[in-house]
C-alpha cells in the first residue's frame, strides 16, 4: 500500500513541472505547524500555486487504488509545497501523510517501503537510470534517501537528477523530492534548512547521506 501512495504523491510535482506557467511567488518557507515541520525554500526559487492537474491526479489515483486502505492513504496525502528554479528547470516538492487522517502510526521499518520506487511515477516523462539508496540521521529522525539520474524522454541531452528523502515525524510521514536540472539546484535543495518536531537543522541532506547503505 505505501508504495502505491508514494507513486501518487510523486505525480503531483510532475504535473507542476509540465504545466505551462502556474502562478508563482518568491521563495518562502514551507511551514506545516500542525504536522511539526518547516522547510526553507532555496533562494531565488519560486513557490508555485498548485495547478488544477494536482487535484485531478489525486482524484484519479484514489479511484484506481486497489484496496480501501490505499484509497484512504491517497485521500489523506497533503501537498505542502511545490517550487521551481527557472534557471535550471528544476522542481522540488514537499508532501505529507498525516497519521491522524491515515489511522496508522508508521515506524522506521515502514520507511523503505514508503520511499523506495520513487522514480516509478516519473517514468512517463523521464528515462531513469538505476537508483542508489542511503539512510542517515537528521537530528533524532531517521531518513531514507534515493537518487537516480534521468533525462526527458526523447531528449537525452537534457539531464536531471531525481532525489527523494523521506522521514517520520511525530504526526506524519513527510517526503521531500527534487527533479534537479544541475548540481547547483540539487545542492540548493539538499542544503536548505529544516525544523523537524522542534529540532532546527542546517541542511535537509548531509554530504554523507549515501555513505551508509540501508539495511
Amino acid at each position: 500500500m505505501k508504495r502505491a501512495v508514494l507513486t501518487a504523491l510523486l505525480a503531483f510535482p510532475v504535473a507542476a513541472l509540465m504545466a505551462q506557467a502556474p502562478p508563482a511567488q518568491p521563495a518562502a518557507g514551507a511551514q506545516s505547524g500542525e504536522l511539526g515541520f518547516t522547510y526553507k525554500v532555496p533562494n531565488e526559487w519560486e513557490v508555485l500555486s498548485n495547478p488544477g492537474t494536482v487535484g485531478q491526479t489525486k482524484s484519479e489515483a484514489t479511484q484506481n487504488a486497489g484496496t480501501e486502505e490505499e484509497k484512504k492513504g491517497l485521500a489523506c496525502l497533503e501537498p505542502i509545497l511545490t517550487a521551481r528554479d527557472r534557471k535550471s528547470g528544476s522542481v522540488l516538492s514537499v508532501e505529507a501523510l498525516p497519521f491522524a487522517c491515515f489511522g496508522h502510526q508508521m515506524t522506521n521499518d515502514d520507511l523503505p517501503g514508503f520511499a523506495s520506487g520513487a522514480p516509478e511515477a516519473l517514468k512517463q516523462n523521464f528515462d531513469i537510470g538505476d537508483p542508489v539508496f542511503g539512510s542517515y540521521a537528521l537530528g533524532s529522525h531517521r531518513m531514507w534517501i534515493e537518487r537516480a539520474h534521468a533525462s526527458l524522454k526523447g531528449h537525452p541531452e537534457v539531464p536531471f537528477t531525481i532525489e527523494i528523502t523521506c522521514g517520520l515525524l511525530k504526526k506524519a510521514a513527510v517526503c521531500w523530492m527534487a527533479v534537479a536540472g544541475n548540481d547547483e539546484a540539487l545542492h540548493a535543495f539538499e542544503q536548505a534548512s529544516v525544523i523537524l518536531d522542534g529540532e532546527s537543522l542546517n541542511a535537509l541532506v548531509p554530504p554523507t547521506a549515501f555513505d551508509k547503505k540501508p539495511s
